[in-house]
């Protein structure tokens, strides 16, 4: 069992964090863009800025590189590959995604509509993302 190329995780991890950005822009800023507004101004917040953007750009090349890490240390158990990329995906989806987006729609802060969507979006992204980085990831000679 090979050791884990962190020059590698880095790398496709941003690979992974880049198209997990593109999907969340598309997300928030052209499919849900009036209704994130209106939500935006029900919960007394404005629309996020720059500033906010930034930090959520760099939460996703974060988790990006996290997903990537995840698919590096399974896979000697799983095998390199699609399979375990989507392995890798879904678990970080799950934990990332899926489960505080739940969280957010328990507490009445986001409608069911949006967050069913907003999750199976997310799947898509998260599932797409981690077999581009597993695509990146070498394991150290």
């Amino acid at each position: 069992m090979g050791k884990i190329n962190y020059g590698r995780v880095v790398l496709g991890g941003l690979l992974a964090g880049l198209i997990i950005t593109a999907g969340e822009y598309l997300l928030n800023e052209v499919v849900f863009a009036e209704d994130m507004a209106v939500l935006m101004a029900n919960l007394g917040l404005s629309v996020p800025g720059g500033q906010q953007i930034a930090g959520f750009v760099i939460m996703t090349f974060v988790l990006g590189i996290a997903l990537v890490w995840i698919y590096a240390a399974i896979r000697p158990r799983f095998g390199a590959g699609v399979k375990t990329a989507l392995i890798a995906g879904f678990v970080t989806w799950l934990i990332g995604s899926c489960l505080p987006t739940t969280g957010f729609t328990i507490m009445g802060v986001l409608p069911t509509d949006l967050a069913t969507i907003g999750c199976l979006w997310a799947l898509a992204e998260y599932l797409i993302a981690a077999v581009a980085g597993a695509w990146v990831y070498k394991e150290s000679a």
